[in-house]
C-alpha cells in the first residue's frame, strides 16, 4: 500500500517548469495563439527570467494578454491580523484603521515585501486607500521589484459620485500623487461586489477611463475588481480589448462549472485572473495566526493544501492571500514547491475543514458561498 502511494505521489509530482510547460499557457494563452509550445518558448527563450524579482525556485504564470509574468502566488494587500504582529496597531475596530505611520506597521510590511521579492513573488494587490499608501511607502526604493495592482476603492464605482470617466481619472491622479507613484502597474477598478448594480452606462464611464489612462500611460494594464460571476462574463465579452485582469474569488472550496463557467470567457479573451479569498477570509484557519499559536502548524499545512488545490486550476494567474509576517510568506511559498495535486486523504480532509470555514463564515462573508460553482 505504501509502495502505490508513493508510485502515485511520484506520478503527481511535476516539477514547476514542467507544469508551466504542458499546462499553463493551453489554459491562458489560448486566445493569443500560444498553447503549452508557447508556454515552452517563453522558458527557452528566457522571456520568463525577466519577470520582476524572478526566482528559478519559484513558478510564474502569463497573466493572459498582459504578456507578464506573474509569480504563482502573490501577496494580496489585505492585513487583517496584523495586530497579532504589532499589538495595538489597530486605532479602531477593523483592520483598515490600522496605524500607517506606526514604525512598528512600517517595518512588519516592509519585512512581508522584502520576503516576497527574495521569493520570487512579484505582484502586490493593493485595493484601498491605505493599502496603497501602505505598500507604495513599503516599495520606496524599490519600486521596479513588484507589480502593484492600484484600486482607491472609497472614490471608485462603489459610490456615486465616481462612477464617470473624468472622476475616476482625477482619482487615479490622486492616488499616485499622495503614494508618490511615477506610474500604475495594473488599475483594477473596485466595482460594487454585485457589479450587476451598474447601470451599462456607468460601466461605459468606468471602461472609457481605464482606456484612457492606459493610453495616457499613466497604468500599463487595466482590469476590475467584482464579485458578480454573470455581470464578469458579459463585461469581458463585451469590452474584450479594455478588461485585461479581473480580480474575484476563488477558494479552496470553488469548483469550475462544467458549462457557463466563467473561465469560459477568461480562457476566450485572454484575461489574467487573479483569485482573492483563497482561505475564506481567516475562516478556513483554527486558530488566531498568533505565531505561538497551538493551531499555527495544523494551519500552516491547510493553507498550503488551498494553495495547492488552487493551482490545479491552470486558468488562474495566482491566488492573492493578505499575509501578516515573513512566515506565512514562507508558507505558501512552500506549496508552491510541493506536489501539486492533492492525494486522497488530502482531499478529504481540505474538503471537511472548509465545510467548518463554511459554517465558521461571520454574517458579513456568507456570499462567499455563491463561489463554490464558478
Amino acid at each position: 500500500m505504501e509502495q502505490k502511494q508513493q508510485q502515485a505521489d511520484k506520478a503527481n509530482d511535476l516539477t514547476r517548469r514542467e507544469f508551466m510547460r504542458d499546462g499553463a499557457a493551453t489554459a491562458t494563452g489560448l486566445a493569443a495563439g500560444l498553447g503549452a509550445v508557447g508556454s515552452q518558448s517563453a522558458y527557452a527563450d528566457g522571456v520568463v527570467e525577466k519577470t520582476r524579482s524572478y526566482n528559478p525556485a519559484m513558478e510564474y504564470r502569463r497573466l493572459g494578454k498582459t504578456n507578464i509574468w506573474v509569480s504563482a502566488v502573490c501577496l494580496g494587500g489585505h492585513w487583517k491580523r496584523v495586530d497579532k504582529m504589532v499589538p495595538g496597531v489597530f486605532k479602531g475596530k477593523g483592520w483598515l484603521s490600522a496605524d500607517l505611520d506606526s514604525s512598528g506597521f512600517r517595518k512588519n510590511r516592509r519585512d512581508v515585501v522584502t520576503r516576497c521579492i527574495e521569493s520570487g513573488i512579484n505582484y502586490i494587490d493593493a485595493c484601498t486607500m491605505q493599502e496603497i499608501l501602505a505598500y507604495a511607502e513599503a516599495l520606496r526604493g524599490r519600486r521596479d521589484a513588484m507589480f502593484l495592482g492600484f484600486s482607491w476603492y472609497q472614490e471608485e464605482m462603489r459610490r456615486e459620485q465616481y462612477r464617470t470617466t473624468n472622476a475616476l481619472l482625477a482619482t487615479l491622479d490622486k492616488g499616485m500623487r499622495e503614494a508618490k507613484l511615477d506610474y500604475v502597474d495594473v488599475w483594477r477598478i473596485t466595482m460594487h461586489e454585485q457589479s450587476g448594480r451598474h447601470t451599462n452606462a456607468e460601466v461605459d464611464q468606468m471602461m472609457g477611463a481605464l482606456e484612457k489612462a492606459r493610453k495616457q500611460g499613466k497604468v500599463h494594464f487595466t482590469g476590475l475588481s467584482s464579485h458578480d460571476r454573470p455581470h464578469i462574463k458579459w463585461m469581458i465579452e463585451t469590452y474584450p480589448t479594455v478588461l485585461q485582469v479581473v480580480v474575484t474569488p476563488y477558494t479552496a472550496k470553488s469548483k469550475v462549472l462544467p458549462r457557463d463557467s466563467i473561465f469560459d470567457a477568461i480562457k476566450k479573451h485572454d484575461v489574467g485572473f487573479f483569485g482573492i479569498k483563497p482561505f475564506a477570509g481567516t475562516s478556513l484557519f483554527r486558530g488566531d495566526s498568533s505565531p505561538d499559536s497551538p493551531e499555527a502548524a495544523e494551519d500552516d499545512r491547510l493553507a498550503r493544501m488551498a494553495i495547492r488545490y488552487i493551482l490545479c486550476n491552470l486558468a488562474i494567474a495566482a491566488p492573492i492571500p493578505g499575509m501578516i509576517n515573513t512566515h506565512q510568506v514562507d508558507n505558501v511559498v512552500k506549496a508552491v514547491k510541493e506536489r501539486r495535486q492533492l492525494d486522497v486523504a488530502e482531499a478529504e480532509e481540505l474538503e471537511k475543514a472548509m465545510d467548518k470555514a463554511w459554517a465558521r463564515l461571520p454574517a458579513n462573508y456568507q456570499w462567499l458561498k455563491d463561489w463554490e460553482y464558478v
